[in-house]
């Protein structure tokens, strides 16, 4: 590694610009901020070498854009991206950044908010169950969502006028833009031609034998920047015993200037910086606090010697197989260039196989009942410190303090009559908790760690 070499008193300088470009995979001269890109481009060389070593990752640096181009070994139902207000975005709002980023890539050096619109518009009513109506207020509201996305990374510059003022009134709104075509053909650049897949399964992993032993290590090295947490039991038999050896995690710790907290159940990469971190836990504000809170209330009740054990159950099944075949059923086939999709390598391959056999672990499973109730004891005791939406709403505060431990794969979903249940063997819980799925019921699995990555 690069960073091996590197003086001490520079170690520091290109730790942060390792984590800048792992949690922004685009770095442009005014995103994530002015400063950002030149510290990274101080480093390039260094970093794009150990990128691709550890993780298999390739960096194209420019003058003005630095772009990271990851590899995906599974899909993640929660890696979306968020409007200004952090509203998650909707099928709508993906589907007009994608029209805009194409309608942009053919455009000059600007162009009107309302001429994209109409670009935008065009493209869309080609593609079925697709449509931009600029009569339409909700239409209009997704449609800006987008352009502000593309607007703060740096594709766009607003160089008149006002985007609110069009999406309020476009008869008499209007807001003009300059285009930095170097940015946007930085922001979509899928490793293959989509018109030739036919499943998204084809997007995902290396190219590299799935077998290989560099790369068994770099996919448990990816997943350890990618998850908060990265399970044991999640892994294959080789996957799992490169996650065992020091080396694995040595040089991400190395590189990315965090350390690597292992437990019984696996590994943590701990963000005390907070600058690797899209979700920031344990963390300020009532709905952390009281997830903190549960997720101690979970440990003690599973570990209470003198209450009667919890059931236990396997782990239901993590969706990944589902969610893929969703994405391919909604797939144009009348985009698809047949003749190259049919030659497409490793489509047929089931790459996702899983671990070997091996006995099925069981986890401890909380009832809804019994959060609820803790949820209430909470309030309770601690309710003045509260916002006050959440002294007035218990059963929402409940949901939403399980929601982030699903988040930070604390607990998990288990679909059956209601309650949470916990995965592993769960340690006294140190406030340092790692992530969590709730629902109707759960199963909880806890490693005493805090969150790691940016997605």
């Amino acid at each position: 590694m690069k960073a091996r070499s590197i003086a001490s008193v520079d170690l520091d300088s290109y730790q942060r610009a390792a984590r800048l470009i792992l949690t922004h995979h685009l770095v442009t001269t005014t995103f994530p901020d002015r400063s950002a890109l030149s510290s990274l481009r101080r480093w390039a060389t260094e970093l794009r070498e150990d990128l691709l070593a550890t993780f298999g990752y390739r960096l194209e640096v420019t003058e003005t854009t630095a772009r990271l181009f990851t590899v995906a070994d599974r899909l993640d139902p929660g890696a979306g991206t968020s409007t200004a207000t952090d509203r998650p975005f909707d099928r709508r709002r993906y589907a007009y950044l994608a029209l805009a980023i194409a309608a942009l890539g053919r455009g000059g050096g600007q162009i009107t908010l309302s001429e994209l619109a109409d670009h935008v518009a065009s493209d869309a009513s080609r593609v079925e169950g697709v449509d931009l109506d600029t009569a339409r207020a909700a239409d209009r509201d997704a449609f800006v969502d987008a352009v502000a996305w593309l607007t703060t990374r740096g594709a766009l510059t607003l160089a008149d006028g006002d985007a609110g003022g069009w999406a309020s009134d476009p008869g008499h709104g209007e807001a003009l833009y300059d285009i930095d075509r170097a940015v946007v053909a930085a922001v979509f650049r899928p490793p293959r031609a989509l018109q030739h897949l036919t499943s998204v399964r084809a997007l995902l992993g290396s190219s590299v034998p799935h077998s290989d032993t560099g790369e068994v290590r770099r996919r448990v090295r990816r997943a350890l920047v990618q998850k908060p947490v990265v399970y044991a039991e999640d892994l294959s038999d080789d996957e799992a015993l490169q996650l065992a050896l020091p080396r694995t995690t040595d040089e991400v710790e190395l590189l990315t200037g965090l350390v690597c907290e292992r437990r019984a159940e696996g590994v943590a990469l701990v963000d005390t910086s907070g600058r690797l971190s899209d979700v920031r836990f344990p963390n300020t504000g009532t709905v952390a606090q009281v997830a903190l809170l549960l997720a101690g209330e979970i440990c003690d009740r599973v570990s209470d010697p003198d209450a009667p054990p919890p059931e236990r159950m396997p782990l239901p099944a993590d969706g990944h197989d589902a969610l893929a075949a969703a994405i391919d059923g909604a797939i144009p086939r009348s985009g698809l260039f047949t003749p190259l999709a049919s030659a497409m390598p490793g489509e047929l391959v089931d790459r996702f196989e899983g671990a070997s056999e091996r006995p099925v672990a069981t986890h401890p499973l909380i009832e809804d009942s019994w959060v609820a109730g803790t949820i209430g004891r909470l309030v309770d005791t601690y309710g003045r410190t509260f916002a006050a939406q959440w002294q007035a709403d218990p059963a929402g505060l409940a949901q939403a303090a399980s929601e982030r431990l699903e988040q930070m794969r604390l607990v998990v979903r288990a679909r059956r009559a209601s309650g949470v249940a916990c995965a592993g063997a769960v340690p006294r819980c140190d406030g340092q908790c790692a992530q969590a799925r709730s629902g109707d019921r759960s199963v909880c699995r806890f490693v005493s760690a805090g969150r790691s990555t940016g997605r």
